[in-house]
């Protein structure tokens, strides 16, 4: 099985990557925020960090996408 089709790896991404550091926030709510609040001072570097952060979520909403796809699409 492919490691990006797999449920257990993606969620455990999520919750480890995309959610470290936990405290005071998760790292990616605080680099969202940041956007959304017009990402003023961003630098490169909190882009990647956006990236890197934010992948593990892409990968589940793929995954959610492929599973629900007949849904959209009979």
């Amino acid at each position: 099985m492919n490691v990006i089709n797999n449920w257990k790896i993606v969620i455990l991404l999520c919750l480890t990557l995309g959610m470290a550091p936990f405290f005071p926030e998760p790292h990616i709510w605080g680099k969202l925020k940041w956007v959304f609040g017009g990402g003023n001072g961003m630098k490169p570097m909190d882009w990647f960090d956006l990236v890197l952060h934010g992948f593990p979520f892409v990968l589940l909403i793929r995954l959610l996408a492929l599973r629900f796809k007949h849904l959209i699409n009979p």
